[in-house]
């Protein structure tokens, strides 16, 4: 009867553990993106910088899906990232390109800083309970692990095609200051636990993410610099999104496909001719329904 008894905890305790593994695994993967970096394999520290932002999205997701969230494990996380996605990163760009001036390690210490910030402020959120539940769809600037990738573009670039005016070192501490202003940022970015597919849009998801697996395989550096232009694009989206729902309270407590749908509503809305007359003359106005009609 004892030793039933403790089986179950047992198994309890090595479920608690998977996250922290994950986040263990991906903390390698950081560290080992420096020594192929030193190594001069930038090819192999950019797989591992990606290998280290996958794992990272899943150690969070196992947690809340296994109810094995801790204090711990939230710590570790947020060291993990901090190596991975800040210093990593920084020592990388500082290797390959940014050590051609002496800036250069200025330049690669901002980065690093400033992704050490945004965790730090990341943390302070998740404690403040007085934050509405919708605001936690969105990331406040950019996350860490997007950061990292957006910040290794110029060093996958000149893996996929060689030198060129992109491996400049003007060109690389801009575009590292770009990424460290974009994590330190107040944008909002959409959180993945908040993007949701149309049934009849999944066949086409499926098809995208075959295409994505096969480019993987073929052009990795060429699908990294996709996914970073698409990221960067959904930005607009993300933006004009939180500023629509921050202005309706009544959609607060709506889940976010149906808020999609409201606002698909609004933009297909016709647009009525009412007349305003002015002094002696009239004049045609364009009006939505529902708008407020503004004093002449």
């Amino acid at each position: 009867m004892i030793e039933a008894a403790s089986t179950p905890k047992r198994r309890r305790r090595s479920i608690l553990l998977l996250p922290s593994v994950v986040t263990i695994l991906a903390l390698c993967a950081g560290l080992s993106a420096v020594k192929f970096g030193l190594d001069g394999r930038f090819d192999i520290s950019l797989a591992m910088i990606g290998a280290a932002a996958v794992l990272d999205t899943l150690d969070g997701r196992l947690a809340r899906m296994l109810d094995a969230t801790t204090k711990m494990g939230a710590e570790l996380d947020s060291l993990s990232d901090a190596i991975s996605f800040g210093v990593a990163p920084a020592l990388i760009l500082y290797v390959a390109q940014l050590q051609k001036e002496s800036a250069g390690w200025i330049v690669a210490l901002v980065f690093a800083v400033s992704l050490v910030l945004r965790l730090a402020r990341f943390n302070t959120l998740l404690d403040d309970d007085t934050r509405p539940d919708w605001s936690r769809e969105y990331f406040v600037g950019v996350p860490a692990p997007a950061a990292a990738l957006i910040a290794m573009v110029p060093v996958a670039i000149s893996v996929q095609f060689g030198d060129g005016w992109w491996d400049g070192f003007y060109v690389t501490a801009a575009w590292t200051l770009f990424a460290a202003a974009l994590a330190v940022s107040t944008i909002p970015t959409l959180a993945m636990k908040s993007v949701s597919v149309a049934p009849q849009a999944a066949a086409g998801l499926l098809v995208l993410v075959a295409l994505a697996a096969a480019a993987l395989v073929t052009y990795p550096i060429i699908l990294l610099l996709v996914l970073v232009l698409l990221y960067l694009g959904h930005i607009p989206f993300a933006w004009h999104s939180q500023r629509w729902v921050a202005a309706r309270p009544e959609t607060w407590q709506h889940k976010p496909a149906e808020r999609r749908a409201q606002r698909r509503a609004d933009r297909r809305r016709p647009v009525i001719r009412r007349p305003t007359i002015k002094g002696s003359s009239a004049r045609l106005r364009l009006r939505r329904p529902g708008s407020r009609q503004r004093a002449e």
